[in-house]
Formats: structure tokens, sequence, C-alpha cells
């Protein structure tokens, strides 16, 4: 038996296969199999859509007088034993035999063909509440699964909800700041904000404030528009002439219907192609020139990113399970979830070894952080790295130089003696790692 739950547009499907014990089997199997079937039904909500596919190994019969519930009129010869379990499993958990429902020729009901045999051992199951939503059910004649078993193909028409499609934030150009001309006018502007200033304020509300708002101003910001995500980075102006021409050319086609426009809509696809394979062609040429350079070193790494987003399957995972085993699937619940696991795993108490021997403290007073550390540590960060929450890149405290310096180190001063974390973003980890780095070389100096 297996079971597998897809999400589609928002709405779950539970897809259930089994192969069922045969007639000859002992009873004590076949309620056996039956018994898991019915663990498997109730380990699904009941929100969730669900469709059995299986071979029950059983004729469920034709006519339905007393399973109407459950059942068409249009099965195959008479019920026996094993079809009788199929009809009282379906009314145990309100599910309907799909195959019944559908009026079709004998050649199109049967699923099992064997010494001259034609019978139905093969059938659909789906929630009769969701009986409506199946639009037809039938053996593909032609197709066999295995020797004797023919496929049995089921449609089912799902109404879905249109997802709305969230507008992506709108970002300031903090990459422009790569330009030095760019850099001049943001540190003038910055300036002038401050009242003439050279000295960043001391509060550091007002200072991230401050900075976001001249970047805003001074780099722009991005339009918040998703890419397309049409391939187009190879058009150029011939390419483009040729499709223009080609959609002309496909329009008188369709208007008249002549041996002379077929021609030549023909002649002019052929043509497009000719030219999407050059200009493909001399765009590769190129990018390979770029990679053997140092400056394409960049873009070699954003290739092989790319190269191994588009080998993995799942590209975004959308539903997690909650505590119970239930999926999630709305954004709100899934985030909760995240929330609530994160909260587990950081408030959970572990139990730490202890250490057999003594250990003394060391009692020394550690040096305050100095600017020239502040200036060594912000030289060797990397530039062109993510924003944290506070918005605001490594290049803005770069392009700021000595002032930046001051400002931070007076920052980091501050938290250290007030021993509370401040919500600064990424800086936080700049006093963290420099703090860190002066207790081990205090650590260091009393051992030796």
């Amino acid at each position: 038996m297996m079971s597998l739950k897809l999400e589609v547009e928002g709405v779950m499907f539970n897809v259930v296969s089994g192969y069922a014990p045969q007639v000859g089997c002992e009873l004590e199997e076949k309620e056996k199999f039956w018994s898991e079937l019915d663990e498997v039904m109730q380990s699904i909500p009941r929100g969730e859509r669900v469709v059995i596919g299986a071979d029950f190994n059983g004729h469920v019969g034709e006519g339905n007088r007393g399973d109407e519930t459950v059942m068409g009129r249009f099965g195959v010869q008479d019920r026996n034993a094993e079809g009788q379990m199929v009809v009282d499993f379906a009314k145990r958990v309100e599910m309907a035999v799909v195959n019944t429902f559908f009026q079709k020729r004998q050649e199109h009901r049967v699923t099992h063909k064997s010494g001259g045999r034609n019978t139905q051992v093969d059938d659909n199951l789906c929630r009769r509440c969701n009986l409506k939503e199946i639009s037809d059910c039938k053996v593909l004649v032609g197709e066999s699964v295995a020797r004797q078993h023919r496929m049995v193909v089921c449609k089912m028409m799902v109404v879905v909800r249109k997802m709305k499609r969230t507008k992506a934030e709108q970002r300031t150009k903090w990459w422009k700041l790569k330009k030095e001309e760019c850099c001049v006018v943001f540190r003038e502007e910055l300036r002038q904000t401050l009242g003439g200033l050279e000295v960043l304020p001391d509060d550091w509300t007002t200072t991230a404030n401050v900075i976001r708002e001249t970047g805003r101003r001074v780099l722009g910001v991005s339009s918040g528009k998703r890419k397309a995500d049409k391939e187009t980075w190879w058009w150029n102006v011939e390419v483009q002439e040729c499709i223009q021409r080609k959609r002309l050319a496909k329009k008188k086609w369709d208007t008249e219907r002549t041996e002379e426009s077929r021609q030549e809509n023909r002649e002019i696809q052929r043509k497009v192609k000719v030219e999407v394979a050059k200009a493909k062609q001399r765009e590769y040429e190129d990018v390979y020139v770029r990679l053997d350079t140092k400056e394409g070193e960049v873009d070699l790494y954003r290739l092989g990113r790319q190269r191994d987003r588009g080998g993995k399957d799942v590209q975004q995972v959308s539903v997690i399970k909650d505590k119970d085993g239930n999926v999630l699937t709305g954004a709100r619940s899934v985030m909760g979830r995240w929330k609530e696991n994160f909260e587990e795993l950081i408030n959970e108490e572990n139990e730490r070894e202890r250490r057999v021997e003594e250990v003394t403290g060391v009692e020394q007073e550690v040096a305050k952080i100095s600017k020239s550390e502040v200036r060594r540590t912000l030289k060797r960060m990397k530039s062109g790295k993510a924003v944290g929450p506070d918005d605001k890149p490594v290049e803005v405290w770069k392009c700021l130089g000595e002032v930046a310096v001051e400002f931070l180190t007076s920052l980091f001063n501050k938290i250290l003696e007030s021993e509370r974390m401040l919500r600064t973003g990424g800086e936080v980890y700049w006093c963290l790692f420099l703090r860190t780095r002066e207790m081990c070389r205090a650590v260091a100096t009393t051992e030796e």
C-alpha cells in the first residue's frame, strides 16, 4: 500500500494505491489489508481530497440496489464476497466507486482479461462529497499496465482559488555605491541632511533612518516588478526584426490562407531560427571570454548557483506538518509552525557536560574596542552581500569611511558597557566577533 500527498494551488490531494489479497488468500490476510486501509483514511483530514486507485481483486457487480450512495449502476457481472468488502469499505469512509457511475461500452469497463474472462477488479474511489468533480472514468483500450490488467483513467476537475501574486518589495539600489561618483554624492547629501556636520548622531535609530532615507533619495529604489520569465538575454536588433516579420507573416497566413502566404510564413520561421541560433552563439562566446577574466569570477559562481537550483526537483517548500502530523498549507499557518519550532529549539534546556577539574575564572578587564579593530574588520568584510533587517549593506559604512568608524566604535562600546543588545541588524555581529576575539586574547595572556 502506498499513499502520496500533493499540494496544487492550495488544494491538498491524497492519492492512495493498494493491492488487495487475491480471492484464494486467507480471511485473516484480507481483513488485515482493509484494516490498514482504514488507518490510512483516518490519518487524512476530512477537508482534503482523496483518490484511491487499487487492484481490490473483487467484483462489485452490476446494479446498485440498496447501495445507491456509494455505487452507480454500470459495473461488470455479479458481486462476490471480495466485492462486498469494497462496498462496505466505501460506506465506512463515505466514498464512492467512481467506475460504476459512468455508462460506457463493455470494452471501456473491463479492467482485467484472463482465460476468456472479462472482469472489473481495479477500481477508483473518491469521497462522495467530491463525486461531482469527477468528469469521466474509463478503461483505456490497448493500454496495459501488466499482461492481464488494463489502465483505468479518472478525470477530476477541481476549481482552485486564484493565488494573489504578491508584489516584489522595492529595494534601495545600494549597489550603485560601487561607483566612486555615487559615493561622493551620497556622502555630500548625507552631510547636508545632518546640517553640515561630519559626525553621525549618537542615537542608532536616528542614524539608521537618516542613512536609509538618504540612500533612497540619492540612489533610487527598484520598481518592485517581477522579472519576466521569458528568456530574452540574447536578443538583439536582428532577432527583434525577424520576430516582428514572423508575427506579420503569421497574421497574413491566418487571414488569407493562400499557398503564397503559407510559403512566406514557413520561410520567415526558418530565418528566425537561424537568427536566434546566431545570436545565442555570439552571446555565449562573449560569456566564455568574460568568464576567463578575473572580473568574470563572480559571474562564474552565479551561473553555478543557477545550475544547482535548476537541477533541484523542489524549488520551494510551501507546506509543512504540525505537531499532530497534519499538513499546513496557508502561508500564515506555515510561518506560525516555523516560529513554534524555533521557539522550542531556542528555549529547550540541554544537559551540559560538567568539568571535573577546578576551573579558575579570569578576572581581568578587557580593553575597549578600538577604532583600528573596527577599521580592519570593516576592510575585511566582503561587499555585495544581502542586506539585513536594517536595510544597510557594508558598502554604506565603507563609503562613509572614518565617519562610520567613529560611529560604529562608539556604538559597539556602548553595547558592551550596557550589556544589552540593540536592534541594529548585522552590525551587532561585528561587535560579537571583536569582543570574542578580545576575550580569547585575555584568556591566552592569563594562561601564559
